[in-house]
């Protein structure tokens, strides 16, 4: 009998009543790991509802309990860090050693979690008039939603929930329907760190349950990972419904190379930041920008990469797994093709990608173009698969400009051996996270994710500080106490012990 994955709703594991199932698919050999419900209308409002009686209680715990708990959730992903990355293994198709990296990306993100306390803090003026006071608190919005992708199902739910509930919300999560089996792993493991009934629920489905949590009049904040099509969307809906909405969304990630750069580093770079994950990133580059001279590395391009192949996610020798489903493999492979027919040069074709044993994964090799122009599908659109895009311009100037010019601006990354060429593009460069000398810029959770322009929708953006202020409302206090004698009672002194446990 095939397993239905649960709803997590009040601190239990339920099944669904739904009627409305998906299969939960092995993107390597399209075995079916689980069938996933899409939650009833009545499923999704009891969810939000038990988020919103545990909130109640929640908001009062004191912030050092709330980052104990933290700190027992982070212990727990660590001890059972393989065993997640075994199943986000089967769940999305990735290596094993990716997947791994996954998990651990999001377990720094609990960690930064459990610094709650110092990122709550509020600011005080003392005697801002004539004996007048004034200070902040920094307290929890409510119920806050989060609509995560398939690509990094540990990552980016844990981007999410710890710092929200960390911040005294309570959440709803909905994790992409492609890859269900992480998230409800990562349910258990945060029940067994001793979080409270109602705390954390978890929903599935598809656009008409992340309409619903969007328009539900009992949410306060949504966050979205996605595509930019879809982003729009949860945006448009969810700020129209008066919530607090952040998108993460598309990309067009450049990697620039000046003719200095270190010609062993910009390899390595590229073939691991374009490929790794099977590109199915939004951090990944997809586009290496040679300037001058440069572009003599492109064959040895070629020939590195074509030593990167994909396989089954306990092949130590394989470099990344298989696409997520055979519509994402269809539309990499036509945009493969419109590659060619709109003139550019395929240096390296991985349409026909097979691996041995495996006859239904979603296979796509390692594929490189040159010549590519800023008019062609393949530099236009957002491929998500192993395709990288080489481009040549004869100056520094004409990168930065070139890049600048597109309405995406998640990620970039220079290698250069100039500390000169660094500075100028770092400071004009239109892009929210930049590299030197490293290919995928994506910050450590004490800073934020910081994407701009087209690639976000917001004002606060994941994980760090901004999104401690984006799950918060800051709350201004001015007072005037006036001070008298208190007369003689002849009472007992008072208990001023203070209990802080």
């Amino acid at each position: 009998m095939t397993r239905q994955v649960p709803l997590f709703i009040n601190g239990e594991f339920v099944q669904s009543a739904s009627n409305d199932k998906r299969d939960v698919l092995n993107p390597a050999t399209q075995a079916v790991l689980a069938e996933v419900p899409f939650a009833t209308p009545d499923e999704v409002d009891v969810a939000v509802a038990s988020a919103k009686d545990a909130f109640q209680t929640w908001r009062d715990v004191p912030v050092a309990e709330r980052a104990r708990l933290m700190m027992r959730y982070q212990a727990l992903l660590k001890a059972y860090h393989d065993e997640l990355g075994e199943i986000l293994a089967h769940d999305t198709g990735k290596t094993f050693e990716d997947a791994k990296g996954d998990v651990w990306r999001g377990i720094e993100v609990v960690e930064q979690a459990a610094n709650i306390p110092s990122n709550m803090m509020g600011e005080t003026v003392e005697n801002v008039a004539n004996g007048i006071d004034t200070y902040t608190y920094i307290q929890p919005l409510g119920v806050c939603v989060g609509i995560t992708p398939f690509n990094f199902p540990a990552m980016i739910p844990l981007w999410m929930f710890p710092l929200a509930i960390a911040a005294g919300n309570t959440f709803v999560l909905k994790p992409s329907e492609q890859v269900p089996l992480t998230p409800v792993r990562l349910v258990e493991l945060f029940i067994e760190a001793g979080a409270p009934k109602g705390v954390l629920n978890m929903v599935h489905g598809g656009p008409d349950q992340v309409n619903q949590l969007l328009e539900h009049p009992d949410v306060r904040a949504a966050s979205f990972v996605g595509s930019s099509h879809v982003g729009e969307h949860i945006y448009r809906t969810g700020t129209a419904a008066g919530k607090r909405v952040q998108c993460m969304m598309g990309a067009k990630n450049h990697m620039v190379i000046m003719p200095d750069a270190d010609p062993n580093a910009v390899l390595n770079a590229l073939v691991g930041s374009s490929v790794g994950a099977g590109g199915q990133r939004c951090m990944g580059i997809s586009v290496a920008m040679f300037v001058g001279d440069s572009s003599q590395l492109i064959d040895a391009l070629a020939e590195r990469l074509a030593t990167a192949q994909p396989g089954v996610w306990d092949d130590a020798s394989a470099s990344y797994g298989p696409l997520i489903s055979p519509q994402a493999r269809e539309r990499v492979l036509g945009l493969i093709s419109k590659g060619t027919e709109e003139g550019a040069t395929c240096l390296l074709d991985g349409s026909d990608c097979t691996v041995d044993g495996y006859p239904d994964g979603n296979w796509v090799g390692p594929t490189l173009f040159k010549d590519v122009t800023p008019e062609m599908s393949i530099y236009k659109e957002e491929i998500f698969g192993p395709v990288l895009c080489c481009m040549q311009v004869e100056t520094l100037e004409e990168a930065i400009a070139q890049i600048n010019s597109l309405e995406v601006g998640n990620g970039v990354s220079l290698f250069t051996a100039s500390g000169g060429a660094a500075r100028k593009f770092q400071h004009e460069i239109l892009v929210g996270q930049v590299g030197i000398n490293i290919p995928i810029p994506v910050p450590l959770p004490f800073f934020s994710f910081t994407g701009w322009r087209g690639s976000f929708r917001g004002d606060l953006h994941a994980y760090g500080k901004q999104a401690v202020r984006f799950y918060t409302e800051t709350k201004t206090i001015t007072a005037k106490w006036s001070f008298q004698e208190p007369a003689a009672t002849g009472g007992g002194q008072p208990n001023m012990s203070i209990n802080l446990r």
